[in-house]
């Protein structure tokens, strides 16, 4: 036999909704403001009241003692029920709806009461203060129970105290009057109450649609799992309010920005300075996949407006595929470059063998020396001007690649660059990149020329290259210096407009700077200056030593 399942035990606590939720705290918080008002309320009431009673008390016991023939009739009479004195108390009682109207002589004797059999009595309560010519209000105790009173002296013609006259008002009648208005003040805080409640319920539902009628668990738990994610993801993210403030800035944007939490709440015109970053984030520079450098980073930023008037702007990372494309552009270029020398060492080769053939042995000699004194030649006029290994073969490699695309390189014979330099592969990147450049805008073109200068004012490094293509245009001088600029078509990698402007900024970074011109011959003259490039003659050679970063790596 199966044992009875356990029976459920009904769990009272807060719904899980937060609709719910928050329309039961507004509730208990319109409920307890109203409940608190109402007791604030009845508090003072009841003392306003009791204050109205006792100055009533008092007004009656006043125009009661203005009264001179009472005066007169309590000296010249006996107390008597039957009396003047108690035939004026008791009409003035009764106008006025007191409960007791009291005349006493210096003694406290009663000449007046609401009840004849009090008559020719004492008082219950000292006339002291009121037979010194004093008014006073007070609620007490007497003959006829508890009352508010009000107690002034009677004085005579000649205005010398003869007596008191005491006025009281029953004490239930102002009880009666706090508890009949009691309904009416319940009335106007369910009215309150009532008002709170719907107010609490349109803003409920407002959030409810706005929140999407979410769990305050469930929304605790998105927030958790959006830190993770932004903080957990390799690609940089920055949240923009509408008024152009970052307000959210994950830890890989940091990282690629350079900056860090203190730029939250700031523009980035303030956070990052001037720079094509900055008009990215800023929405004034619009576009998918948009080529920023950052430092020494090359990044691909997207921007995408919000629903708030905002905008989120996502960065990534190029430098290392950046890299990997220029070494796949270098390696086609190399391709074809060894694939031309094969076919044209084919045609050697077949020209050699012709002239052995036909037994032309001088001919043949002269024919190989010819060949290999060319590159001889080229090799040796390189290393004989610039001194720096890295930059030699750089170029005898740059002088090959030109001569197979019909463009002749030629160094100039101002060139002169001692093997001092501190950064060899910064200046491999500058040099690369303009070369580059050149070789595309005269290729094709008849009397192709490329020329490069390296030459040294101190330990400034001053790096020239001139080529006769179209050349660049005024007003676009400045712009082919800009992340994503470019005139030519992108590569299968990616996209262009990134070689110049890490030349301007590494140029830069160095204190120096980066211009274009027009060359002699019409075409574009690109001028790089960098100080202190080079080690003083002095310095050891340790301290010459190159250094590089993975940026201006990439950048080849």
């Amino acid at each position: 036999m199966s044992p009875t399942p356990p029976a459920r035990r009904l769990r009272l606590g807060m719904p899980r909704r937060m609709f719910s939720q928050l329309l039961l705290m507004q509730l208990a918080i319109a409920a307890g403001v109203v409940v608190l008002a109402t007791g604030l309320f009845l508090a003072p009431l009841s003392d306003q009241l009791d204050d109205q009673a006792m100055r009533r008390a008092l007004a009656i016991a006043q125009t009661t003692a203005a009264v001179p023939q009472i005066a007169e009739d309590l000296r010249h009479t006996r107390p008597s029920v039957d009396g003047p004195v108690q035939q004026e108390a008791e009409r003035i009682r009764k106008a006025s709806g007191a409960e007791y109207v009291v005349v006493m002589n210096l003694s406290g004797i009663r000449w007046s009461h609401t009840e004849p059999g009090q008559v020719g009595g004492h008082v219950s309560t000292d006339p002291g203060q009121a037979l010194a010519g004093k008014d006073v209000m007070e609620i007490d105790n007497g003959t006829l129970g508890r009352s508010a009173r009000g107690k002034v002296p009677l004085r005579d013609s000649d205005g010398r105290i003869v007596g008191a006259v005491s006025v009281g008002i029953e004490y239930d009648s102002v009880r009666a009057r706090l508890i009949h208005a009691i309904p009416g003040l319940f009335a106007y805080a369910g009215g309150a109450l009532a008002v709170g409640a719907l107010a609490a319920w349109l803003i409920s539902r407002r959030i409810q649609r706005q929140t999407r009628d979410l769990a305050f668990s469930d929304i605790s738990a998105l927030l958790a799992e959006r830190e993770a994610m932004l903080h957990g993801i390799r690609e940089g993210v920055v949240a923009l309010d509408r008024a152009g403030r970052v307000r959210l800035l994950n830890d890989e944007a940091q990282r690629l920005l350079g900056i860090g939490e203190e730029a939250v709440g700031r523009s980035p015109d303030q956070a990052l300075g001037e720079g094509r970053t900055t008009d990215v984030l800023a929405g004034r520079v619009t576009g998918t996949d948009l080529i920023s450098v950052r430092g020494q980073r090359v990044l691909v930023v997207n921007r995408m407006p919000t629903d708030d008037g905002g905008a989120v702007a996502t960065l990534r990372d190029r430098t290392e595929l950046e890299q990997l494309g220029r070494e796949l552009d270098s390696t086609h270029g190399l391709i074809d470059a060894l694939r031309a020398q094969d076919h044209e060492h084919a045609n050697r080769m077949h020209t050699l063998l012709g002239l052995l053939e036909l037994e032309m042995y001088d001919d043949a000699v002269d024919f190989v020396g010819e060949v290999v004194g060319d590159h001889r030649a080229t090799a040796e006029q390189v290393t004989e001007k610039i001194e720096d290994p890295l930059l030699a073969a750089l170029l005898v490699g740059k002088a090959t690649v030109a001569a197979e695309r019909g463009v002749a390189l030629w160094v100039s014979d101002g060139t002169r660059l001692p093997d001092r330099l501190i950064d060899p592969r910064g200046l491999v990147t500058v040099l690369g990149n303009l070369v580059d450049n050149a070789l595309d805008a005269v290729a094709g073109k008849p009397h192709a020329r490329v020329e490069v200068e390296l030459r040294t004012e101190g330990r400034t490094a001053i790096l020239r290259v001139g080529d006769t293509g179209p050349g660049i245009p005024a007003d676009q001088r400045e712009l082919i210096f800009t992340e994503g600029w470019s005139t030519k078509k992108p590569p299968a990698h990616g996209k262009r407009g990134i070689g110049l402007s890490l030349v301007r900024r590494l140029a830069e970074r160095q204190g120096g700077h980066a211009t274009v011109g027009e060359a002699a011959g019409g075409g574009a003259e690109f001028t790089v200056v960098l100080p202190e490039a080079l080690t003083g003659a002095d310095l050891e050679p340790a301290l010459a030593a190159p250094v590089t970063t993975d940026a201006e790596e990439a950048s080849r």
